[in-house]
């Protein structure tokens, strides 16, 4: 003979204001742990939605990003000779030699400084980059002092609208154009000329070398080459594992944050529920020892108490989870610790964040209610029937 679930959902019912404080100190704590790993996922998905599989990204050995490297002219024309190289539409190799440089600009509104990342492109610089639209003015003309800047550093920092002015490196620029580059870093900088820029910065070499790949299958076959290439200092990856890698120190360092506060967190919402579940087997003792006494065993009253945990848990989970997604309507700013630039980026909800969330908020229920279904399970009949 089992206890029907709708005696777990009656008893949650009849405290309802126990059951409502309990459950929100646990969706406090599951908000908490959801918005740390959509944090987290927000800037790991910019980042490598920054990337193309079939794009290869060339800097020097030992650069941790194209902020640190430096390419010469002739192991890049050597790079430029690789047989993978896919062809444009107008026959020429589908390949960018691009310079990539830190400046400081002011952010709208607070005045405050913040560096941006200026990138030298090519033609072909929006060829290998699809994901990146024009939305207001032009593209800037080649061998001109003119830039293009993306929606986040349009609408954050000063000189980065449309027709506005920047000052830089002893010159002055006008931004032409305003590009989207839907959930990706490209929208936290700002393109340029790659010659004009490399002579207003003084910079003789290139900061990387962006090509595609006639056929993805032949990623290896280049990487090998390249890098296996004594005249070369050079390494190949693919365009995805790169900005994958510039997420990777900050998405750890996201993850021990969350996990550290969560933990501190949820040892409260745990004691929380221990106390409501210990409370609950105090005020119900006559009623476990009729129960007792009507034929249900032992294991029935742990399990009953058990799902009553977990139902709680449960709730504060979904509670925690609905104005967690919230979240996902706000944009954030931060410092890319691998280039030391502004990046722009919005939490991300995914199904496995979700899932995690809910079975972390039924461990949490679990926790807390396991000692106090020990302990009504364990009762006496006769003294449970007396002391009621």
């Amino acid at each position: 003979m089992k206890i029907p679930l709708s005696y777990s959902f009656r008893n949650l019912w009849t405290r309802r204001l126990t059951t409502v404080l309990t459950a929100s100190g646990m969706a406090l704590v599951v908000f908490v742990f959801a918005s740390i790993l959509m944090l987290s996922e927000g800037l790991r998905k910019t980042l490598v939605e920054t990337g193309s599989y079939n794009n290869v990204v060339v800097i020097r050995k030992g650069a941790g990003s194209e902020v640190q490297s430096g390419i010469d002219r002739f192991p890049a024309s050597i790079v430029e000779t690789q047989p993978e190289i896919a062809a444009g539409p107008d026959g020429r190799k589908l390949i960018s030699k691009e310079l990539v440089v830190l400046i400081n600009l002011q952010k709208r509104g607070t005045n405050k400084p913040g560096q941006v990342v200026i990138r030298g492109i090519t033609n072909n610089s929006l060829r290998l980059r699809p994901q990146v639209g024009l939305v207001k003015g032009r593209l800037p003309r080649p061998g001109s002092s003119e830039l293009m800047a993306g929606m986040s550093i349009a609408k954050r920092f000063l000189g980065g609208g449309l027709g506005e002015k920047l000052r830089f490196s002893m010159r002055d620029w006008t931004v032409v154009g305003i590009f989207d580059a839907g959930n990706t870093g490209f929208n936290s900088e700002i393109w340029g000329d790659v010659d004009q820029l490399m002579q207003a910065f003084r910079r003789p070499v290139y900061s990387s070398i962006i090509f595609g790949l006639r056929d993805s299958s032949g990623f290896e076959n280049v990487k090998a080459r390249i890098e296996n290439d004594p005249r070369l200092t050079l390494e190949a990856k693919r365009e995805t594992k790169y900005y994958a890698d510039q997420s990777e120190m900050m998405a750890k360092f996201l993850r021990i944050l969350g996990m550290s506060l969560t933990l501190i967190f949820s040892i409260g919402a745990v004691i929380g529920a221990m106390i409501t579940m210990y409370a609950s087997v105090s005020n119900r003792t006559s009623e476990i020892g009729t129960l007792r006494a009507l034929g249900f065993q032992r294991r029935n009253i742990l399990y009953s108490f058990i799902i009553e945990a977990l139902l709680l848990g449960f709730t504060g989970g979904c509670i925690g989870l609905f104005f967690a997604s919230f979240l996902q309507l706000f944009t954030i700013s931060t410092l890319n610790f691998q280039t030391f630039s502004e990046l722009a980026f919005s939490f991300a909800l995914t199904f496995e964040i979700v899932y995690k969330a809910l079975l972390f908020s039924l461990i949490m229920g679990l926790v807390g209610g396991v000692l106090p279904a020990v302990r009504a399970a364990r009762m006496n009949i006769v003294e449970a029937l007396r002391a009621g």
